[in-house]
């Protein structure tokens, strides 16, 4: 991993569980600009701003002034853009409501393990769409350390097997094992850590910025003709296959219902 990835995990880890594992090393003025447009591209600027300030006392670090206004701002203006808990296969999408529904009005009703699902599924979402939501991980994380007791997990694993989302929930609990310090025991839905997590995570890292599903896939010319942007349904299809091994049936929808939607709002 590169040097900015590296301080970039180092400011969300301490920023967002107030941990440090090393020190921030030393980078060029743009190098921490591109810093900061992946902490804008990864909506994780206030995580990233507590986690500069946490190391502003230390003598070894030199964080620019520069970067720590642009952060601020960034900050300031940042909002909780994370998709909905939904799912775009039909069956495993009217599974998903029923489970929603159904537990709110259960006798043994547990809204902090439904509360969980939504944010898993929320993520499940992100990473077909745009590539791993970093700030959808971290929140979950974040919630199994301060409610994770409340959680019936024996529960959980039970929706997650008739969503067909088990290894897409244990490739999100890798995240939080591999780059946030979490113990394995902390994520009961991780049976064991999904090895191409980390590889997938930095590939994800280092295309944000234009693999993302909210691009056009098909234009109509002002001739009336119509137009496929190649490029991004090349993208789109990769990120698939990326994620077909965890989640083949959600996947696959994704990418139609990604395809279809393209279709029609082609510009008139």
């Amino acid at each position: 991993m590169n040097i900015i990835q590296n301080n970039f995990f180092a400011l969300l880890l301490t920023g967002a569980f107030c941990r440090k594992t090393g020190s921030i090393d030393p980078m060029s003025l743009y190098k921490w600009n591109r810093l900061l447009q992946i902490i804008k591209e990864q909506n994780v600027a206030s995580y990233a701003l507590k986690g500069a300030k946490g190391y502003q006392y230390d003598p070894m670090v030199k964080i620019p002034t520069e970067f720590i206004d642009k952060l601020t701002k960034c900050a300031e203006q940042e909002q909780d853009n994370a998709e909905p808990p939904a799912l775009t296969n039909f069956f495993l999408g009217r599974r998903l409501k029923n489970i929603q529904e159904n537990e709110r009005h259960a006798i043994d009703a547990s809204m902090d393990t439904l509360y969980l699902l939504n944010i898993i599924v929320s993520n499940v979402r992100g990473m077909l769409n745009r590539g791993f939501p970093l700030r959808g991980i971290i929140k979950m994380g974040s919630f199994l350390r301060n409610q994770g007791d409340k959680v019936d997990f024996i529960k959980l694993e039970k929706w997650l097997k008739s969503l067909h989302l088990q290894r897409m929930a244990q490739l999100e609990g890798s995240i939080l094992i591999e780059k946030f310090v979490f113990e394995k025991n902390e994520i009961p839905f991780v049976n064991e850590k999904e090895p191409a997590a980390e590889k997938l995570l930095e590939r994800s890292l280092n295309h944000t910025a234009e693999d993302t599903a909210e691009e056009w896939h098909f234009r109509q010319s002002r001739s009336g003709f119509v137009h496929n942007n190649t490029t991004v349904l090349r993208k789109n299809l990769r990120r698939s296959m990326r994620y077909i091994g965890y989640a083949p049936l959600e996947t696959i929808s994704n990418f139609i219902h990604n395809f279809t939607k393209s279709l029609s709002e082609i510009e008139e």
